[in-house]
């Protein structure tokens, strides 16, 4: 076939769509007319194509050219679904079913989890973007068109989850690359389209020490009741925390667990306990609709994924007080006002009940922060650690939380600690920067002259 032949000619030869010399008899029709219609039209008026045959054609030829115009290591963004396309290219020409549902996605995330990429962002008109050790970086030279994208959020979600992302605009999901990792995800509309944000979620689920995180921890899975709190900003590792907590407990306790989650991210066997996950919107409509039905299952232990709502709140409260170990995240800022928040969310006629209620059964409140390690190799957990004790739930019964503070730095011989001892400690031993512990510090200045040494100039 000539050189000069269109690119979507080639490629419907290529693919056994239209044989060479339907490809040329179209051609010469167009440049005899005054007014040439697209190729593909005059393939569908002869009746050699269908319009589904089409529009993956041309899907395929915008991928072609966005490949022959990306250059460099992380070029696949531009040409992720190529190779699953040619594969469905070729079995709806013969009139099959697609076998190679996921190929596309699963080579982006893929990619994303050889380099170590916490989060991956894909929105139409946009360059695929990772996110790594906290920073985003762009990883491909050519944005993505709105069909490109439309098709990779269709092979993340089920049918059911795209009727309600058309409906509502955005949906929560998780999604295994098999052998590689899971990922918790977002779809949603923006101005320009479709998008989609998956966050990594190893197989394994992690133990403490993989996390970095001090065994003084696991004394908060000792506890036959009460609540503890994992807590800090999005992307903090609270997930990851809560996840390795319940797998002690999964390992050391013959108890019956119950998890809440939108969407289910780590996965728990059955080991030593019994486990049953919950996914929000496929397996229950809420977690406070779920969290009622779980003290009707003979818990011993339930996992909240998130508390969002006064009801959750409420109903968490109550389990922890009427004789269940309640784990829960949340995203507050610090140890104070974590209590705070909780409170705060009553209405003040019930405040005073909320304050005796949590007063009695909170065991613990753990502030976590990634900050980035100095040597550029990942991030690291600094934490701040409040655990119940009577002096502790003295001052949340008075409403004198603001004293708690004074408990959190003398409290280090019980295995209490504030955020900025945690980081300044991290500074003094080399782990991480000034500059990056002053990014999460509460007070700077205490910080400052707690981390001795001079001042980096990393």
């Amino acid at each position: 076939m000539s050189a000069e032949t269109p690119l979507l000619g080639r490629l419907a030869v290529h693919y056994k769509l239209l044989s060479a010399e339907q490809v040329a008899e179209t051609t010469r029709a167009q440049a005899r007319e005054t007014t040439p219609r697209p190729l593909g039209e005059l393939w569908i008026d002869a009746g050699w194509l269908t319009r589904a045959q089409l529009e993956q054609l041309l899907a395929l030829q915008r991928e072609v050219k966005a490949r022959q115009t990306t250059s460099g290591p992380l070029a696949f963004a531009a040409t992720a679904a190529d190779s699953a396309s040619a594969a469905d290219l070729e079995q709806t020409a013969a009139g099959q079913p697609s076998t190679r549902q996921g190929k596309r996605i699963d080579r982006i995330l893929g990619y994303a989890v050889s380099k170590r990429a916490s989060d991956v962002h894909i929105a139409t008109g946009e360059r695929v973007l990772l996110r790594c050790d906290g920073e985003l970086a762009f990883a491909g030279e050519v944005p993505l068109d709105g069909a490109q994208v439309a098709r990779l959020v269709d092979e993340a979600l089920e049918a059911r989850q795209r009727e309600i992302l058309a409906r509502e605009g955005q949906i929560d999901f998780s999604w295994t690359a098999e052998g590689k990792a899971r990922f918790r995800g977002n779809a949603f509309r923006h101005q320009g389209g479709l998008g989609l944000v998956l966050r990594a979620i190893p197989l394994e689920v992690p133990t403490l020490v993989d996390l970095g995180l001090p065994q003084s921890l696991a004394k908060l899975t000792n506890h036959s009741q009460g609540l503890v709190l994992l807590t800090g900003p999005a992307g903090c590792g609270k997930s990851s925390t809560l996840a390795a907590l319940l797998r002690l407990i999964n390992e050391e306790r013959r108890d019956h667990i119950v998890t809440v989650e939108d969407p289910i991210e780590f996965v728990h066997k059955s080991l030593r306990c019994v486990v049953n996950q919950r996914q929000v919107g496929r397996d229950t409509g809420s977690f406070a609709r779920a969290l009622k039905a779980a003290l009707r299952e003979d818990p011993d232990v339930i996992a909240i994924g998130e508390l969002r709502d006064l009801e959750t709140i409420s109903l968490a409260l109550t389990a922890a007080e009427t004789g269940h170990l309640v784990l829960a995240t949340l995203h507050t800022g610090s140890a104070i006002r974590t209590v705070d928040r909780i409170v705060g969310s009553f209405p003040s006629n019930q405040q005073a009940q909320i304050r005796t209620m949590l007063s009695e059964s909170l065991r613990g409140v753990v502030s976590q922060r990634l900050v980035r390690r100095a040597d550029g190799e990942g991030r690291v957990a600094a934490l701040e650690i409040l655990l119940g004790s009577r002096a502790v739930s003295n001052l949340i019964r008075e409403a004198k939380t603001f004293q708690i503070r004074s408990i959190l730095q003398t409290g280090a011989a019980h295995g209490m600690r504030l955020l900025d001892v945690s980081l300044a400690q991290l500074v003094r031993d080399g782990v991480v920067t000034r500059e990056a512990a002053l990014l999460h510090a509460e007070d700077p200045k205490a910080l400052l002259s707690s981390a001795a040494g001079p001042l980096s100039t990393d």
